[in-house]
């Protein structure tokens, strides 16, 4: 048997090599031109130019399917289904604003999966969406200058643990001059946290880039920090809990704010206001620290309206008219639907009797975004005079 030399079994290997490679290359069948063409119309939530909200929901074996709509006072609405399987509604014609929604598919309540916008802090709630204002709304995005947000790290000295925080700046932080900004701690509510005020519920930083702008409100830094120190209202509102958020923000936060931005550290340049859960925090902690604090702001505070409050339990000996002469502002505001407003009117009954100034804004609406927004713009204008 004759041995095929080294060079000849090099070029056998060669060309089996090169038949086996084309044999395996794909056949390239892939193309973008369905990239170009028209972009697909919204399939939920359409907001119709009557102000009414087309919303759809594609459940083919479903049989039944509710829009649960709103934050308050939330009735079922019966949606229809096509012969494609599409479950639909439009409602009434609605006003302009901030609206939250989820399906009841079967009785089990679902999100929106085609809405990105989403109620969100220490769960998802709820999809979004919102009706825009002509003109624009206090709360929408418009054509002004748009501050920053920046998140921050630290070591809550009371609780021990790593936290974080959210840092507003205005538009004219980076413009080259070095001037100080007063301060804003605005806190967030028991099913929040420190993003809260800043994601689509919230529009803090919207608020106020649009007051700024206007000459509204003066230019400020706004700081929100997380609230909670167990995961529930009940902590973030013990005696205890208000003990260590307190030293928390003093030992911690403060300092860190006044360490890294340019900021006024006199206490008539430092405000401090929450809703709910944090409207508690802001009332007790503002009024146990009339050194730091010259604007106090609470909106919708459940711990405030409770009827058997003891309010010199929480700040004894401060509840009285010698508290005039340290606060520039006491904001006392809430939702006329809410459960929490009668205790709102005895609080502010007590206040008189005790010859203590506030303001108070009650308006139409419960437990809910679209007051603590309109909560915030209103009070936002009085701070810094």
């Amino acid at each position: 048997m004759k041995y095929m030399s080294k060079a000849t079994l090099l070029a056998i290997f060669l060309i089996a090599s090169i038949a086996y490679s084309k044999a395996q290359t794909p056949a390239n069948t892939y193309s973008v031109k369905s990239w170009f063409g028209p972009p697909a119309p919204t399939f939920s939530p359409v907001v119709n130019s009557d102000r009414t909200i087309t919303f759809r929901f594609k459940a083919p074996k479903a049989t039944a399917v509710d829009l649960l709509f709103g934050e308050w006072d939330v009735k079922p609405q019966t949606m229809k289904k096509d012969t494609a399987g599409v479950w639909a509604i439009t409602t009434t014609q609605l006003e302009p604003g901030v609206y939250s929604y989820v399906y009841s598919v079967d009785g089990i309540q679902t999100l929106d999966p085609v809405n990105p916008l989403t109620k969100i802090g220490t769960q998802i709630y709820s999809s979004i969406v919102e009706i825009p204002g002509t003109p624009p709304r206090f709360d929408e995005v418009q054509n002004v200058p748009h501050g920053t947000l920046q998140i921050q790290k630290y070591i809550s000295t009371a609780l021990k643990q790593l936290r974080s925080l959210y840092v507003y700046l205005p538009a004219d932080y980076y413009s080259g001059s070095l001037k100080t900004y007063p301060v804003l701690y605005l806190r967030h509510g028991a099913g929040d946290n420190e993003s809260s005020w800043t994601q689509a519920s919230g529009k803090a930083d919207v608020i106020a880039d649009n007051l700024i702008a206007a000459q509204k409100a003066k230019p400020m830094i706004i700081v929100m920090t997380n609230g909670l120190t167990d995961g529930s209202w009940a902590g973030g509102s013990s005696e205890e809990g208000l003990k260590k958020l307190g030293d928390e923000l003093t030992t911690d936060v403060i300092p860190l704010i006044e360490k890294t931005y340019r900021v006024k550290k006199d206490r008539e340049s430092r405000a401090i206001a929450g809703l709910s859960m944090g409207g508690g925090q802001s009332f007790v902690i503002g009024l146990r620290n009339l050194d730091k604090f010259s604007y106090i702001g609470e909106f919708s505070s459940g711990l405030l309206s409770d009827k058997d409050l003891k309010i010199d339990q929480y700040v004894p000996g401060v509840f009285n008219a010698a508290l005039n002469e340290k606060l520039k502002l006491l904001w006392i505001g809430c939702g006329k639907d809410d459960p929490r407003y009668p205790g709102h009117i005895q609080l502010i009954e007590n206040l008189k009797q005790h010859g203590i100034k506030y303001r108070s804004l009650f308006i139409p609406g419960g437990h809910e975004w679209h007051v603590w927004r309109v909560q915030l713009n209103d009070f936002m204008q009085q701070l810094f005079k």
